[in-house]
C-alpha cells in the first residue's frame, strides 16, 4: 500500500514524505469526516503544524475537502476520485446535533446550482443537521 501512496502523491505532484504517507494511509482509512484533532490522536508522533500544513497541502491538491459543519472545528473527508475531483462530484455532509459527529452522505449529491453571470464557484458545502441513526434509536 506504501508504493500505492508514493505513487498517488507523486501524481499529486507532491513531494511523498514519510509523514505525509503516514498521514495520508490514516486518512485514507477514514468512511466519515475527520479532524486535525482526530489525526493527531491516532498519530501521536507527528505534530500539530506539520499535520495542519499536509490538511492545506493536500486539499489545494483535491486529496481532501474540508468541511464547515457548524461545531466550532473544521472536519475533512476523504476525496475517493483519486484527486479528480469537481463540482459533479460534490456530496452532503450530516451534523447529528447529538454526537456532534459528521457523515459523508456519498449517495447525496449536491445539487447543481445556476449562479449569475459573472460569479464563480471554488467550494459547496451542504450540511444538513439532525440526529444520527445510532442517536436516534
Amino acid at each position: 500500500m506504501k508504493e500505492d501512496v508514493i505513487t498517488l502523491l507523486d501524481d499529486a505532484r507532491i513531494r511523498p514524505t514519510s509523514t505525509r504517507i503516514l498521514i495520508y494511509q490514516y486518512i485514507a482509512q477514514q468512511s466519515d469526516t475527520f479532524s486535525l484533532r482526530d489525526i493527531e490522536d491516532a498519530l501521536l508522533s507527528v505534530d500539530k503544524s506539520t499535520i495542519f500544513r499536509t490538511l492545506i497541502l493536500f486539499e489545494e491538491h483535491h486529496l481532501i475537502h474540508s468541511i464547515e459543519d457548524g461545531s466550532g472545528a473544521m472536519k475533512y473527508c476523504f476525496c475517493r476520485n483519486a484527486a479528480d475531483c469537481d463540482s459533479d462530484v460534490y456530496h452532503c455532509h450530516f451534523y447529528c446535533e447529538r454526537c456532534k459527529k459528521t457523515y459523508c452522505l456519498d449517495e447525496s449529491a449536491v445539487a447543481n446550482i445556476a449562479l449569475p453571470a459573472g460569479f464563480v464557484m471554488h467550494h459547496i458545502n451542504y450540511i444538513v443537521k439532525g440526529v444520527c441513526n445510532k442517536c436516534s434509536q
